[in-house]
């Protein structure tokens, strides 16, 4: 006899409901709208990769699943030397060493694909999830301009999202590693520092500042200076006068303050609009590959659900693949972490959950062929249309309708087959009106224009 298994969900890996999916779909289709309206082409890469290529840019071991085999033939090792990729940039980096030598620079691509991450499950935090990414990858050099590029995509993407109020925070690593040195702050431990300067929103200024003492060894004086630098809040061009001030503390810092300039400059020809992006200094973004400019963009009305997007520039992508320089600028959304959180704050609502907007209704057997002629007439005319089989009254194939969220029924009869006619049924207004079969797509097509 038979175990029965009880489904159970697995914590992490999260499954949506039909509407849920397909809401998630409709801000993927936007995602990758909006990559190729910039010109970026798609990829896509394995889903596993060789472990030493997931640990060689500092992948954390704990947090990469491994693949083995359930069992093994006689004298076989179950395990093998591969891994699912925790992420999309270290499976870009090992691409381009690859096929450097047969893509066009700028290389310009977006990659849409899951990835997992064996961490603790938690709300917004998942081991299975989509990242949306872009990057621009350059050989030897590459243009600054593209720094004030990436953000007007992300403008673009959210706005179209329908959203709300969002804004992009910008800064360069380049103006901290300048001041920090100021301060007497050794190079070996900024990164470090930059990782404790990443959670002062989380944190406040008093934990932060404990934490800069405690951890770094600074003293109460420096961690003061730190903590004024970066909780300076003023406008960007306030914000910009204030930084060439200071440029005379090293050429880092002057450097730095030239290229965020650069980039906002960049930003304002491009037409993204001021309120939409800010120059914020407590922007470091902890991760050690970033060296220039960072990004992370978070929701006015709902900043307790954190960044929504982040990213920025590292000037040497594939380094431990190839000697050739490849800088390269790009961002990334994790879009199964944001999309239910977003649905959780009333920011984005769950609409239908079918994805074609007419049912063909079914009361007769003895007609199925004409319901069946009449699907095919109406998707033929490129209206995405649902034909209902099973046996059931009238009223039960509404109800089915209504809890799926069709807009319209189309309901045809005896009589009205007998008059080659149909009647239409609006199942948002509750309207309801007979009409020639022949016109049938054009009525239904105006009818679904006027809903929308």
């Amino acid at each position: 006899m038979s175990v029965m298994i009880r489904p159970t969900p697995i914590s992490g890996f999260p499954e949506f409901l039909p509407a849920e999916q397909i809401l998630f779909g409709k801000i993927l289709a936007t995602i990758r709208q909006s990559f190729e309206l910039y010109g970026f082409a798609p990829i896509e890469t394995p889903a596993v990769e060789r472990k030493d290529v997931l640990t060689s840019k500092g992948g954390n071991e704990r947090e990469i699943y491994a693949l083995s085999r359930l069992a093994a033939a006689p004298g076989e090792n179950p395990d093998t030397d591969l891994a699912l990729h925790f992420d999309l940039t270290v499976p870009l980096a090992r691409y381009v060493a690859m096929y450097k030598d047969k893509l066009a620079f700028p290389f310009r691509r977006y990659q849409i694909q899951k990835v997992w991450r064996g961490e603790r499950a938690q709300s917004g935090r998942y081991r299975e999830f989509y990242q949306c990414d872009i990057d621009v990858i350059g050989k030897g050099d590459l243009s600054l301009l593209t720094d004030a590029e990436i953000p007007s995509i992300i403008y673009q993407i959210f706005h179209h999202m329908r959203i709300g109020p969002f804004v992009i925070r910008v800064n360069n690593r380049k103006i901290l590693q300048g001041y920090f040195h100021h301060l007497g702050i050794p190079t070996a431990h900024q990164v470090d520092v930059m990782r404790l300067v990443d959670k002062l929103e989380k944190i406040g200024t008093r934990q932060l500042t404990a934490e800069l003492m405690a951890h770094m060894g600074l003293t109460e004086s420096t961690a003061g200076h730190v903590i004024a630098f970066l909780d300076h809040r003023v406008s960007n061009d306030e914000m910009l006068a204030h930084l060439r001030s200071l440029t005379h503390i090293n050429d880092r810092f002057a450097e730095g303050v030239r290229e965020l300039e650069i980039v906002v400059e960049g930003l304002r020809t491009l037409n993204v609009p001021e309120d939409a992006f800010r120059i914020d200094l407590g922007i470091a973004r902890g991760l050690d590959y970033y060296t220039g400019t960072v990004y992370e963009t978070i929701l006015v009305d709902y900043p307790g659900i954190g960044s929504i997007c982040s990213g920025g520039r590292y000037d040497d992508l594939a380094s431990f693949f190839t000697e050739e320089q490849l800088p390269g600028v790009g961002i990334s959304i994790g879009l199964t972490r944001l999309v239910p959180r977003l649905i959780e704050a009333g920011i984005l609502k769950v609409g239908s959950a079918t994805t074609a907007p007419v049912l063909v209704t079914s009361l007769e057997e003895s007609r199925t062929r004409e319901y069946l002629r009449i699907g095919t007439m109406l998707r033929e005319a490129g209206v995405p249309t649902e034909v209902y089989f099973e046996k059931a009254r009238l009223g039960e194939q509404l109800r089915y309708a209504h809890t799926k969220g069709f807009t319209l029924a189309i309901i045809a009869g005896e009589r009205e087959l007998a008059h080659a006619s149909v009647k239409v049924k609006n199942l948002r207004t509750g309207d309801e009106s007979t009409h020639v079969l022949h016109d049938l797509p054009q009525t239904v097509e105006e009818i679904l224009r006027a809903s929308a």
